[in-house]
């Protein structure tokens, strides 16, 4: 990391610092990852990297709304199908996945705010 470039909690480990040479690649490579592979055919993408950001915003969105969903009819819909362990064991990875997925939410936030310009100051209490 570059001296003197303040990232906020959140910020991915995978993508530089804003400013620092080839952040906005790392963080096209990183947003890429949070998308399905397909996304990677779509040049438009790799060129325009708020668009992708947009769209990996959404993509992780929809996501843990189809997990928050997933986990609600999870033991009803499996219960006849499973065992009792392996319903919990599908449960408690939704409880995982979950707050995973929240997280990736709120960096890929982060990192869409800095590619249209943000600049984060760190704030003392």
């Amino acid at each position: 990391m570059l001296t003197g470039v303040y990232v906020p909690p959140g910020w991915p480990a995978e993508v530089r610092p804003p400013d620092s040479p080839d952040w906005a690649m790392s963080a096209v490579s990183w947003l890429l990852d949070a998308v399905p592979p397909d996304y990677r055919a779509y040049g438009v993408l790799r060129r325009h990297p708020i668009a992708l950001a947009r769209m990996a915003r959404q993509h992780v969105r929809a996501a843990i709304e189809a997990a928050r969903t997933g986990y609600r009819g999870a033991a009803v819909d499996l219960r006849d199908h499973l065992p009792p362990h392996a319903v919990e064991e599908v449960l408690d990875a939704y409880r995982q996945e979950g707050p995973r997925l929240v997280r990736l939410a709120e960096s890929i936030e982060l990192v869409e705010r800095a590619l249209r310009g943000e600049h984060f100051v760190e704030r003392f209490r």
